[in-house]
């Protein structure tokens, strides 16, 4: 659906980085994502902003790698046992062979050394996660809304 004025309300629990407003720069996977809707029988719509935002004044976590770090903050946001209360985090999507990695690794069938030894040679896709209604009120502002 076209969504002009987000929030961080309506977004599912249990999320990568948490519950919160997720947005990509790259143009492609954000049309790969919405493509799933399309093979569901559903409206797909690909959704354009301007996000804009002065790092020094937003409480901000970022990760650069699928590390210990980023396995173990997805591995508490999935589970639901995120406190933490960053404006915004920054790092890699799970596509298709991170997702399976981390399957096998929540599941019990890869130690957390054998799910890092093979998401190492991984590159992180970019998403951005806005956690926080302020920011997304400040920020985040609405260019267009294509239907695909």
């Amino acid at each position: 659906m076209s969504v002009i004025e987000p929030d961080t309300l309506h977004s599912r629990n249990y999320l990568d980085f948490g519950k919160g407003f997720y947005l990509t720069s790259i143009h492609s996977q954000a049309v790969r994502y919405a493509q799933r809707f399309l093979r569901r029988q559903r409206d797909a719509w690909l959704n354009v902003y301007e996000f804009e935002f002065e790092p020094s004044e937003w409480s901000i976590l970022k990760f650069d790698s699928y590390d210990r770090e980023w396995l173990n903050f997805i591995s508490k946001c999935r589970a639901g046992k995120d406190d933490t209360c960053f404006d915004l985090i920054i790092g890699g999507i799970a596509n298709d062979k991170v997702i399976q990695t981390l399957d096998r690794y929540f599941e019990g069938e890869l130690s957390e050394n054998d799910t890092l030894g093979m998401l190492r040679y991984e590159k992180p896709n970019i998403q951005y996660c806005i956690r926080s209604q302020k920011m997304l009120n400040e920020c985040l502002k609405h260019i267009e809304s294509k239907q695909l």
